[in-house]
């Protein structure tokens, strides 16, 4: 997906921003990630946002375990735009965010309606707000026979022509968003500096992913 006539610039983005904590939840520049809005305060955020930026910060908290209402969370996330929103009956938002730019949390400010705020530093991200050149990054036969038992283990159907008909970025994007990683190996894809690193952690990921599964000793 390529920069359009809505997409903010650098010097565009706010320098405070709602955050969405969740858990094995990966957002990346021009990701496309789709979210279930139902609880009050995360509904004050998406009406606030709508009013305003249409901004969200996507990040996770640090330990997965926490169930606390305000854990503490990673000082790195991925803003997105809301760029699809639909109401239902039984009052929840379904919206899509297309993710923007990765942001450093400088300080956690006071809640507003009950949802969380930050300071965000932009400043070590500028090459997110625009598509990568159209080179390979990825070893796409490598990628092929990790990928076919990855999705073989997980029960995973794909569409192998779209596959190789995909453009490196948006490959890589997709691929991380959606694999089911741990979240610590999610936070890994997040902050790796470059494309050509992410697609090689991802094709690491994958495959020790599938030598994990071959090495498990059977049950009886």
């Amino acid at each position: 997906m390529t920069a359009g006539p809505f997409t903010p610039q650098l010097e565009d983005l706010s320098p405070t921003l709602p955050v969405f904590p969740l858990t094995g939840v990966l957002l990346l520049p021009r990701g496309l990630l789709p979210l279930n809005i139902f609880e009050p305060r995360y509904i004050a955020m998406v009406d606030d946002a709508l009013a305003s930026d249409r901004l969200i910060g996507m990040i996770q908290p640090s330990d997965p375990e926490c169930r606390a209402r305000a854990p503490e969370i990673y000082p790195l996330g991925c803003a997105g735009r809301i760029t699809c929103f639909e109401e239902t009956d039984d009052g929840r938002y379904l919206i899509t965010l297309t993710g923007v730019c990765r942001f450093r949390v400088a300080e956690e400010l006071r809640t507003i309606r009950g949802y969380r705020r930050i300071h965000a530093d932009w400043s070590g991200f500028p090459d997110d707000l625009s598509e990568s050149p159209d080179q390979p990054v990825l070893d796409r036969d490598r990628l092929s026979r990790a990928l076919s038992a990855f999705f073989q283990r997980h029960g995973i159907s794909a569409n192998w022509d779209a596959i190789a008909q995909t453009p490196d970025e948006r490959l890589i994007t997709s691929l991380s968003m959606i694999c089911p990683f741990a979240p610590p190996e999610k936070q890994a894809l997040l902050e790796v500096p470059t494309l050509p690193e992410r697609a090689e952690l991802l094709l690491s990921l994958i495959e020790m992913a599938v030598l994990d599964n071959v090495s498990e000793p059977a049950r009886h």
